[in-house]
């Protein structure tokens, strides 16, 4: 058993014990969208958009109205801007949930050399999850604090409690996250077992006793020989949920017009969650391809059938070795699915299998194999989600690249934040393939405050900006020592736009509060909001996103927009590893093209770092061999011109003073030079 190397503090959510996220200021809002966007938009757009904010933000206008509105919010409600990010970024989104939202932990590779091999996994990975839902259940799951910047602050614990009991129903307008509220009389708990485009039940709980790895093995063999079973084979339902959000939402009305599949979807829904068995993919079995199946299953003609994407947890069990986990991505953030799945693998680490074959016990009831009845219509519905789910497949533009030249020891040598720096290098990487900067997100945790969820950090700072320019257009007009100053400045801009964002002072939240206000005003539309630059400040052309893991495992998305990237990034201590996607549509973007600009970013910052470090230190041998030197020479003169005392004393107080004062001065500069902001 993994122990939870967290504050052992039980939790009981966490959400009295922690502060209120704050309204920003609305000026100071204001004059940092300006900023942000600057550079980002044509003179003529910046001055039309610079009129209208100014109009927006001016004494007794609309936005200190909203503003006002959004204070009072604030004091009625645990989290003013819960409601409104949630539903801006993901119940009322209607693209398909596999790859455009719905994010995938990648396991190692697994080595299995039988078929019993991989139910045996999955039987222990069960067993596992089970445990760690006694830990909820208990509310005994240790408490989280906050690393990195502003380090030791308790952290919001309530998205681990929607772990295992939420689900997201489709609507034909916006979507509904269901949390399941614990009952005086609950049902029996259970998981849903998909194998072969089934699904069966896997009751966890069988006369009041909870399955030992050795029954869950027994009850998954059994589930294995039900699917083979090929005279009772039924139609792929799951697909229906991998198509668009209205698209699935009218399927399940269709559906719910027969009793056998109400109680079907009434049993996948009240799940603890989804584990699917899917067959071989294939020999090529790289990360890259890994990934891929794990956000879309291969589509139909592989295990893309074989999923129900509105399950926050899907656990992926190949024949082949090709495991990980899918989540919904509305219920929790990607540390909280990280630190549970970590959980997992070292449960699953530290105390290995001690199962040789399955058990024969007969008391235990066979598991329960999900009927629907499919009319034409259900059909058609099936196959027309199939073939759009097949052109997603297709369209993936996927790279995974494993950065060996070095890691975030590296970068800490440097005295520099690795997650600032990699983002630096992120912008620098675009900016050479595309030559232009573009709107960027890099997601920023809000759970230091009661129901935090995230805000934005928004890495194309104008210092970025400047930075990638004189390393790319000004590669020979510019000096290293310029370069570096460049980067330090750019480093320091992203620290510090990201401590603003993690103390809820960043400008996203923010401004969807305010026009979500003005909409529950029934305002309209505002000048503000329809601005073109606006709405260039929401197309997040690079979404990004750092997941470290402390196990061997990484995760990876889909772009947010048809022409952007997804770029997640897990730093390790001597590597990085970059998850690249786009989408072959897009005659603008390549995955490829990207990552080879992206390492070629990275080389060159670190040369840049490695060259003014060696300036420096050559600075420091010149400056102690003139030290010396210095030394010899009053040694040497002093023994040649003997003199009064006086006239010693004299001459020792002028000329070496003012030549080692010099030398020391010329130090200090070198040094702030290739020291970060705060360190010199």
């Amino acid at each position: 058993m993994p122990v939870l190397d967290r504050d052992a503090s039980k939790d009981s959510g966490g959400r009295d014990a922690l502060p209120k996220l704050p309204v920003p200021n609305l000026k100071d809002t204001l004059d940092r969208y300006l900023s942000c966007m600057k550079h980002l938009l044509t003179e003529e757009q910046f001055n039309k958009t610079q009129n209208i904010v100014t109009q927006f933000g001016a004494p007794g206008g609309v936005g200190e109205l909203l503003q006002s509105k959004l204070t009072e919010r604030s004091e009625n409600m645990a989290n003013w801007v819960y409601d409104y990010w949630l539903n801006d970024m993901y119940l009322n989104n209607r693209l398909a949930l596999p790859v455009n939202s719905s994010p995938a932990m990648v396991f190692p590779q697994q080595n299995f050399k039988a078929p019993i091999d991989s139910l045996r996994f999955a039987a222990h990975l069960i067993s596992g999850v089970l445990e760690y839902k006694t830990h909820l259940d208990d509310r005994n799951l240790p408490a989280d604090y906050a690393r990195g910047q502003l380090a030791g602050t308790r952290l919001c614990m309530e998205q681990y409690y929607r772990l295992f009991t939420s689900y997201r129903l489709p609507g034909p307008e916006r979507d509904t996250l269901v949390a399941q509220e614990s009952s005086v009389m609950p049902e029996p708990e259970h998981i849903i077992v998909a194998c072969k485009n089934q699904f069966f039940v896997l009751d966890v709980m069988i006369n009041f006793r909870q399955l030992n790895q050795r029954d869950l093995l027994t009850q998954l063999e059994k589930i294995v020989k039900m699917a083979d079973n090929e005279e009772e084979q039924l139609p792929p339902i799951g697909l229906l949920t991998s198509d668009g959000r209205t698209e699935w939402a009218e399927s399940r009305s269709v559906l719910m017009r027969e009793s056998t599949n109400r109680d079907s979807l009434d049993m996948i829904e009240r799940c603890l969650c989804l584990v699917c068995l899917d067959d071989a993919s294939g020999p090529e079995l790289s990360d890259t391809t890994r990934a891929m199946l794990m956000l879309h299953g291969g589509g139909l003609t592989k295990n893309g059938g074989n999923r129900w994407y509105d399950k926050p947890m899907q656990f992926i069990v190949g024949a082949d070795g090709c495991c990980g986990v899918v989540c919904e991505h509305s219920a929790f953030e990607g540390i909280v699915l990280v630190q549970c799945t970590e959980y997992l693998l070292k449960c699953m680490i530290g105390s290995p299998s001690k199962l040789v074959r399955a058990a024969s016990v007969s008391e235990l009831p066979a598991p329960r194999k999900l009927r629907w009845k499919c009319t034409p219509e259900i059909h058609k519905l099936i196959t027309s989600a199939a073939d759009k789910l097949q052109r997603m497949v297709k369209n993936l533009d996927m790279n995974v690249h494993k950065f060996h030249d070095y890691g975030k020891e590296f970068i800490k040598k440097q005295k520099m934040s690795p997650d600032a720096y990699i983002q630096v290098a992120l912008q620098l990487g675009f900016y050479r393939c595309h030559g232009r900067p573009v709107s960027t997100y890099e997601s920023a945790s809000l759970r230091r405050f009661q129901q935090g969820r995230v805000d934005n950090i928004r890495s194309a700072t104008p210092e970025a900006f400047a930075f990638v320019k004189a390393m790319t257009e000004g590669k020979n007009s510019t000096s290293d020592t310029e370069k570096m100053e460049l980067l330090k400045g750019a480093i320091t801009a992203q620290t510090s736009y990201t401590r603003l964002a993690i103390t809820g002072m960043a400008i996203d939240n923010h401004l969807l509060g305010l026009r979500e206000i003005a909409h529950d005003m029934k305002m309209g539309k505002l000048e503000m909001f329809k601005d073109e630059a606006y709405l260039i400040s929401n197309q997040f052309i690079l979404s990004t996103s750092q997941v470290p893991t402390t196990v061997e495992m990484f995760c990876c998305y889909g772009p947010v927009v048809p022409n952007g990237y997804g770029a997640c990034y897990n730093p390790q201590s001597d590597h990085i590893i970059f998850s690249v996607s786009s989408f072959h549509d897009s005659q603008q973007t390549c995955s490829a093209e990207f990552v080879k600009c992206l390492v070629q970013g990275l080389r060159d910052i670190r040369d840049l770092c490695n060259k003014c470090n060696a300036d420096c230190a050559a600075t420091e041998e010149r400056k102690g061999q003139t030290q010396e030197a210095h030394t010899q020479t009053e040694t040497k003169w002093e023994e040649k011109s003997p003199q009064r005392p006086s006239d010693l004393t004299k001459n020792k107080q002028t000329v070496p003073q003012v030549l080692v004062k010099t030398t020391d001065q010329s130090s200090v500069e070198a040094q702030t030079q290739t020291l970060p902001h705060g360190e010199a």
